[in-house]
């Protein structure tokens, strides 16, 4: 007796179909799981049996083989649970003897049968219809992230007695669709606002082109200057994920396990680990290489604070996502890829004690230290970060003053039209931002009037910038012209995109 069910795993974002070959023998009551299953899937062997018996069936008392390919696979995770109950159940001829080629079932059993919630569902889907899969039987709980991809009808069920009576034609379930979830613009209501931050234009306007741009931003200032505050209010000035990018971080989030009860994340992540964070933990990995902060960030905000506090080694495994937009992690069973297209923020004082510069107080470190703090941020990890900004103390006058302060959404506005601008301009290259601009999309849409090309080849001679500065200040001068909708990048702008460049002699010169 012989059955075939299909069901997926996942490896990073990507999903494979599984064959799940079922064959029930003469012989000692064995029952075996061949095919490069882990630990999960072996004690699945437990959770099956008993779901089946609790489920009122009876377990087959013969020789059992489940067999998962391609063999040479490496399989992990407990949702072939119902792939191999329904398996082996056919086999027994409980359920209908028909091969569903085009319909895959994926879901963790519990012992009274019931179906437990699953991690990396969409990413599972996803990759289901690349391969022509045309339904797929997924737990209740999952069907709302599982229904974002409409091409694919989803079955939702709460047990296993659900699915047989539903494969044997008993009982009727509708493919599920939630088309609330797919066209809802609902944005995230923020209790913070930029117009609580008094004074620090500059540092405002420096968020703001940095949101406009998704560019990396390193804010330099003593203790109170508002570095921190200002930071975490830049979720609200972020410009709204489009759908390709909101799939893209759901899908890193399913597998991470942190979706929650949201099925689709509808706002970009913004991500803020703490300084004693291992390298591991910032760009993933594990047994099981699971998406780290870089991942996590994808789409939307990395913030570290007090940067200098990082390990220097953390720090430097930055470099490289930074500048490529992916992580590729390699274990023995195998490298797996995810993607990392995050803007950086990152906060620190000028000194160890905080007050080098400061006009109120007085520094009291040794150049030794100053210059030990100050080289925990190496050349190159600097010269990947866009924009550089130096706040000074808020005033007493700015922060007793009663004028009314730009708000979120003012800002949010002028942020949305200038994203616009660059999407309809970069529509046909898959590119959603300046940030992401190659040297070539630089030539051909960085266009310059003959004043801003004399002032980018003095800033260069006398700033001393590398290639890759040289790239980036374009590439801010893109955004800010943006901003300010023009199309060709003038000298305001490109003299502004340079005074974000000029703090690197200061202080590291």
């Amino acid at each position: 007796m012989y059955s075939k069910i299909n069901t997926c795993i996942l490896q990073g974002l990507n999903g494979y179909i599984i064959e799940v070959e079922t064959d029930l023998s003469r012989g000692l009551p064995v029952f075996n799981i061949v095919g490069l299953p882990d630990t999960s899937i072996k004690e699945s062997k437990e959770r099956v049996r008993t779901a089946i018996k609790n489920s009122g069936f009876q377990f087959p008392l013969n020789r059992i083989t489940v067999n998962l390919a391609p063999a040479n696979l490496k399989k992990e995770g407990s949702q072939l649970d119902l792939a191999i109950a329904l398996g082996i159940m056919q086999a027994m001829e409980i359920i209908d003897d028909s091969y569903h080629e085009d319909t895959a079932f994926i879901g963790e059993l519990s012992l009274d049968g019931r179906l437990n919630p699953i991690e990396g569902v969409l990413p599972m889907i996803i990759s289901m219809r690349e391969s022509n899969i045309k339904r797929c039987v997924v737990p209740y709980a999952n069907k709302d992230e599982a229904c974002i991809v409409e091409d694919v009808e989803i079955i939702p069920v709460e047990n296993l007695n659900q699915a047989v009576d539903y494969l044997n034609g008993k009982l009727e379930i509708p493919a599920f669709k939630n088309k609330t979830l797919l066209h809802s613009k609902d944005h995230e209501e923020f209790h913070i606002d930029f117009s609580d931050i008094k004074g620090q234009e500059g540092l405002k306007r420096s968020l703001e082109v940095a949101a406009a741009g998704s560019h990396n931003l390193l804010i330099i200032g003593p203790p109170g200057a508002g570095k921190t505050m200002a930071a975490r209010r830049l979720p609200t000035i972020l410009p709204d994920l489009s759908f390709d990018e909101a799939i893209e971080v759901t899908k890193i989030y399913s597998v991470a396990g942190l979706l929650g009860a949201n099925a689709l994340m509808k706002s970009r992540p913004f991500r803020a680990p703490h300084h004693t964070a291992s390298s591991v933990s910032l760009i993933g990995g594990g047994r099981i290489p699971k998406p780290g902060e870089v991942s996590l960030a994808h789409n939307g905000v990395l913030f570290l604070d007090e940067i200098p506090e990082f390990r220097k080694n953390v720090l430097e495994v930055l470099r490289q996502p930074m500048e490529d937009g992916i992580v590729t992690i390699s274990r023995v069973n195998a490298t797996l890829e995810y993607p990392a297209k995050f803007m950086m923020i990152a906060s620190m004082n000028p000194c160890p004690c905080g007050y080098l510069g400061d006009p109120y107080h007085e520094c009291n470190c040794s150049q030794g230290s100053i210059d030990r703090y100050l080289g925990k941020l190496s050349n190159p990890l600097l010269d990947r970060i866009d924009i550089h900004i130096e706040v000074s103390p808020v005033k007493y006058k700015e922060l007793s003053g009663k004028n009314k302060m730009e708000t979120s959404t003012d800002i949010r506005k002028r942020v949305n039209k200038a994203r616009e601008i660059q999407l309809k301009r970069y529509k046909n290259d898959n590119i959603y931002s300046n940030s992401q601009l190659s040297p070539k999309d630089i030539k051909k849409y960085c266009r310059l009037d003959k004043k801003s090309e004399k002032i980018i080849k003095d800033a260069f001679n006398k700033y001393r910038f590398s290639a890759r500065t040289y790239n980036k200040v374009l590439k801010v001068g893109r955004t800010i012209a943006d901003l300010d909708e023009s199309d060709i990048i003038m000298e305001r702008h490109i003299l502004e995109a340079i005074r974000y460049r000029s703090l690197d002699n200061k202080y590291w010169g």
